[in-house]
């Protein structure tokens, strides 16, 4: 990628990011608002955690959370997901169940979650569990079905086993299809795991929020949290991304 071309890419959003800053600048000077934060103490708000080390301890602890959570619904999706889309019966038998569990909110979990076990670190780590492991079975599953059926009836013709049709054609056909899901499957993580430390933790960027609004009213900092909540947002779903330029999942994005 040559220079204008990053330009290109990289001017747009920052101008854009630029008029949102000047407007919700221009309104808080106007309004006069004693509460609400300029721009300006947001980031000397967000100076301040990371001068006192808060902010470094509240986002390790999120991460972690998600870290682990992710993980294991990656490691149970991804497989269970090849699994229901090559065997029928597996996709009868499990995809009815999966179709009724996925609308459920994650936040309608906390509760089962609390109540299961109790205020710490597992409870957060089972609703980021159960909230991205959904999203990863059914695309995995979709990425199954939507192979071209001509590329395994030319495989079958020549002769090759099923075994090895499953590992030299299925999986690197869906492994696009499996990125899709884990994209997906880490935004909504971060989402819940910043929704259930509001409730449930005494530590994390959700836990900040709720700390900074009690404690004096400090939205500057509340503000800053959710700002720093969507800038990893963004390097998360960016790192994912970088997925795609794996040779053998590069095939899926040349245009």
């Amino acid at each position: 990628m040559d220079l204008t071309e990053r330009v290109r890419r990289i001017v747009p959003p920052l101008i854009v990011m630029a008029i949102v800053i000047a407007v919700w600048w221009g309104v808080v000077v106007r309004t006069e608002s004693a509460i609400f934060p300029t721009p300006w103490q947001v980031v000397t708000g967000a100076a301040e955690l990371v001068e006192d080390g808060t902010l470094w301890e509240h986002i390790g602890a999120s991460l972690t959370r998600v870290g682990i959570g992710f993980g294991l619904a990656l490691l149970v999706a991804v497989p269970l997901g090849l699994w229901m889309g090559w065997v029928g019966g597996a996709y009868r038998t499990f995809n009815p169940i999966f179709q009724m569990l996925r609308p459920i909110s994650p936040i309608a979990w906390i509760p089962i979650a609390i109540l299961w076990f109790g205020v710490g670190d597992v409870s957060p780590v089972f609703l980021i569990f159960i909230s991205s492991v959904f999203p990863m079975i059914v695309q995995t599953t979709a990425g199954v079905h939507t192979i071209e059926r001509r590329y395994l009836r030319a495989a079958a013709n020549f002769g090759v086993s099923r075994s090895v049709l499953f590992r030299q054609v299925v999986i690197p056909a869906v492994l696009p299809e499996i990125i899709v899901g884990m994209r997906i499957g880490i935004g909504v993580a971060w989402l819940v795991v910043v929704a259930a430390e509001m409730i449930a933790l005494r530590s994390g960027l959700g836990y900040l929020i709720m700390d900074s609004r009690n404690a004096g009213n400090r939205y500057d900092l509340v503000i800053a949290s959710m700002v720093i909540i969507g800038a990893i947002g963004l390097l998360l779903d960016t790192g994912t991304r970088l997925l795609e330029r794996l040779k053998t999942v590069r095939w899926r994005y040349v245009r």
